[in-house]
């Protein structure tokens, strides 16, 4: 595939894990929960979780001008307008000319890795939010189905902790989502609001 083509469909991808994840954030509204709700990654409670989020959509728009700064940024208070808010800015980033490459760090590496490795991260955190909060957000299947090599690819044995935890065992008939969920450590099967933070375990702790 040119490498073209394969740009655009990681941006496609990246378009449908937004869409995704703005379904959730909608159900954040004045009356959202305390952030101290715990969520699906065992070490963060929702703030935390939304905070990390908001740090990623600067990142990841970062990456659509040909670089992402490793430098830690400073933590903030997460706020639900100010994610919708960098998550347009992140698309509309990505639908301007895009470079070949962009350089994480001190490494290059093909931009449409960086789109896909975005819309993973955005999809899988919004279904966290989902789960925190109480409400059932299914990953539209496409999407999960798609998501899944990505996962496969991107994913490895070091990156198992607090985002990820260890694979979990699902029958083969199950569907893409819970694939997608169970290679990264979350069981579909934990009703939402079940979760309790529990620094030092792994990423999905059944209250």
């Amino acid at each position: 595939m040119p490498a073209s083509a394969e740009l655009d469909q990681a941006i496609g991808l990246l378009v449908d894990a937004l869409d995704y994840t703005g379904g959730v954030l909608a159900d954040l509204d004045d009356d959202a929960p305390a952030l101290s709700l715990p969520t699906p990654c065992g070490e963060w409670d929702l703030g935390e979780l939304l905070a990390h989020m908001e740090d990623a959509l600067d990142a990841f728009a970062e990456g659509a001008g040909g670089a992402v700064s490793l430098q830690p940024r400073i933590p903030v208070v997460a706020r639900t307008e100010a994610l919708r808010l960098k998550a347009c800015a992140l698309l509309g980033a990505w639908s301007s000319e895009r470079p070949e490459q962009v350089t994480v760090g001190d490494q290059a590496v093909p931009t449409s890795v960086v789109a896909v490795a975005a819309a993973l991260e955005i999809t899988v955190h919004g279904w966290d939010v989902a789960r925190a909060i109480g409400r059932e957000r299914p990953i539209p299947d496409h999407l999960a189905a798609s998501l899944l090599p990505v996962a496969d690819a991107l994913v490895f044995p070091h990156d198992r902790g607090a985002l990820f935890g260890p694979v979990l065992g699902v029958p083969d008939d199950s569907s893409a989502e819970v694939h997608l969920l169970a290679f990264l450590g979350r069981d579909r099967s934990i009703p939402p609001a079940s979760f309790q933070v529990n620094p030092g375990t792994g990423p999905l702790i059944a209250s």
